[in-house]
């Protein structure tokens, strides 16, 4: 009696689930469960080509595997080449060009950051749900996820006149610079899109990505007066460039800390008489000794912040305690850019609301917004000022960025569905 009250609820609650979805959306899902093994055999093809970041031609390769299967569901996919001296593999963007519905754009990336000198190389199943994969987390498992929910749709003839643009890049973990020349196409793709959907890691079912920090480096350079440590705190010799820098580090903590979002980090400081800092290997050579006042110190850092406003007053601050200098030393400040933020935008959140409903209609339960203090920048924070965006929606795993990482093979299928009926409702939706 039991077994029949347990199976009368679960064929009840299959029955109120399918009565949310529409005939056509029906037909995605079962296209997107019928094709779950054949996206969990190429993820693991594209886990084993090794796609480093400054493995160049590993890169192009991924890029010509995706760029035939996205070709094979009537896109017109295109290589973009990077200039030679960044040292950067490139691009792929693949694209379908329409008139229907909002105009989407796509963002993955295909390369990772295991090298060809990785002991971390291949894909490998530790059970029925899980598998060890160099990069199968970040992200060529969002990729993935990408290319099954485009092929249930074309599978079912659902993309015709609808505008699509697809972009994967291949400098994601360590962007090419100028970003003016390594972001130009993305952000070209950007504006002629109402919206972007970024696929990097997903936080799990009930979360996705509003908002992310932006990041941006310093540095403070500091020259004191080198003399004999006798002299240290007199008129003549003054204070050291040691004692400075650590002023400014901690006048940063006292003053500058505390804002919400808002995090500043120093990675490496060197202070002595003579510093080398070489930033291709992040090493650094230091000479000094007990008995001389130091005569130089430098600090780099990284500044995280979840606006333009919060990021340039952060600097201000940062510029003003860096200019109230010790007596006998000097000191400066330099700031680079590297992601702009995502800020937390009102038509962020209404993505997220349709992404809720459609999770809830297939039964997987609401999603709510991730803490954007707890996530790294990405490629959609480029394309933030000129689109609503929503990102994490990628696959689920654990360890990225380590010999450790894996990837949820079981919520693929899943979270593809997920995606498939999200891109079928926007491309439906009235254009601008």
């Amino acid at each position: 009696m039991k077994f029949i009250t347990g199976l009368f609820c679960l064929l009840m609650a299959i029955t109120l689930q399918a009565q949310k979805l529409s005939r056509t959306e029906r037909k995605i899902v079962a296209s997107v469960s019928e094709n779950a093994p054949e996206a969990i055999r190429f993820l693991e093809k594209v886990v084993n080509i090794n796609s480093g970041t400054l493995n160049l031609e590993g890169v192009r390769e991924v890029g010509s595997v995706f760029g035939d299967a996205f070709e094979a569901i009537g896109f017109e996919s295109r290589w973009i080449e990077m200039p030679e001296e960044m040292n950067r593999a490139g691009h792929l963007f693949a694209e379908i060009n329409g008139n229907k519905g909002k105009k989407l754009l796509l963002i993955g990336h295909l390369d990772t950051v295991f090298e060809e000198d990785s002991p971390f190389q291949k894909f490998e199943k530790i059970n029925d749900s899980t598998a060890h994969a160099p990069g199968g987390n970040d992200m060529k498992g969002g990729d993935v996820i990408v290319l099954y929910a485009l092929k249930a749709l074309q599978q079912n003839g659902l993309l015709d006149d609808a505008q699509i643009i697809v972009a994967f890049t291949g400098d994601e973990e360590s962007t090419g610079k100028p970003l003016s020349v390594s972001r130009e196409e993305l952000i070209k793709a950007a504006r002629r899109s109402d919206i972007a959907l970024g696929f990097e890691t997903s936080t799990g079912f009930d979360m996705a990505t509003v908002a992310r920090r932006g990041a941006s480096g310093w540095v403070v350079e500091v020259e004191g007066r080198r003399a004999h440590s006798s002299g240290v705190f007199s008129e003549r010799t003054g204070a050291g460039a040691i004692f400075e820098i650590s002023r400014i580090l901690n006048a940063f903590y006292e003053e500058v800390r505390g804002e919400e979002f808002l995090t500043f980090n120093p990675g490496i400081l060197m202070g002595g008489t003579f510093t080398d800092y070489d930033p291709k290997s992040g090493k650094a050579s230091v000479f000094g000794k007990s008995n001389v006042v130091a005569q130089t110190a430098s600090v780099r850092g990284g500044l995280r912040f979840i606006s333009e406003e919060q990021k340039e007053s952060a600097r201000e601050k940062m510029r003003e305690i860096v200019s109230q200098n010790l007596p006998q030393t000097s000191a400066s400040i330099s700031f680079t850019d590297a992601y702009p933020a995502m800020g937390p935008k009102e038509a962020n959140l209404e993505l997220l609301g349709l992404l809720s409903k459609v999770s809830q209609d297939l039964g997987q339960g609401p999603v709510e917004a991730y803490d954007p203090g707890r996530r790294g920048a990405a490629d959609v924070s480029f394309v933030a000022e000129y689109v609503a965006c929503l990102d994490g929606l990628g696959t689920m795993g654990s360890g990225a960025h380590t010999p450790e990482e894996t990837v949820n093979l079981n919520t693929i299928e899943a979270l593809t569905k997920r995606t498939a009926l999200m891109i079928y409702r926007l491309i439906n939706q009235p254009a601008k």
